[in-house]
């Protein structure tokens, strides 16, 4: 029997193959069929609610051109052996700081950019330490594919912070992390990260 997280794979792969069919297709009948496909894709992802079909169509609508997986960027910063940690104020428990990668901008930025926003922490980002798909941990299900960016960073200078996104900003050791954002972080990358302070030179992690 499908599972809820199985019905999600599926629908991510019909919207990835509608949209890649919509942004080479000519035809009206083949515009119609894609079109069609991502409709469904939507009413899989969403539920039978109306409103929130309407809200998955039109959030696949804005996707536009080949579909690929979207990239998320997380950083480890450490002070004192505790990880810097966010609360996010969209659901009220916590996350390492990061995000979307803006277009325009390299992975490195990115991240740089996101802890400061988040926690009004300057860092630098120094090693690559793990590509995660986010199929292949237990992240509840998402519309979109994405891989996330894990990336080790120095603490430069900055003040605890809170933004329109966050509103907590604290370090806390391994045997103390709270209640997790588990869209965005899971315990086991939680763990990865003091596994990665205790041994600096081991190589980058990818799924």
């Amino acid at each position: 029997m499908a599972t809820p997280d199985d019905w999600t794979l599926l629908a991510q792969r019909i919207q990835a193959i509608s949209q890649n069919g919509l942004t080479y297709a000519t035809s009206p009948y083949d515009v119609e069929r894609y079109s069609e496909l991502s409709r469904i894709a939507a009413q899989m992802m969403a539920g039978p609610e109306p409103p929130r079909v309407a809200l998955a169509e039109e959030l696949f609508a804005a996707q536009q051109e080949y579909a690929t997986p979207k990239v998320d960027v997380r950083a480890a910063v450490f002070r004192d052996g505790r990880l810097l940690m966010v609360r996010e104020r969209s659901d009220g428990c916590w996350t390492l700081p990061g995000g979307w990668t803006e277009v325009g901008q390299s992975a490195r930025e990115s991240v740089e950019r996101e802890v400061w926003e988040e926690s009004g922490f300057t860092v630098k980002a120094e090693k690559l330490l793990a590509i995660w798909d986010i199929h292949k941990h237990p992240h509840p299900p998402l519309p979109f594919h994405a891989y996330k960016l894990a990336f080790r960073c120095s603490l430069l200078s900055g003040e605890p912070t809170t933004s329109t996104e966050t509103s907590e900003v604290g370090f806390f050791g391994e045997d103390e992390i709270p209640p997790l954002s588990l869209t965005r972080t899971v315990p086991e990358q939680i763990q990865f990260m003091f596994r990665s302070l205790r041994e600096p030179d081991a190589p980058t992690y990818f799924d």
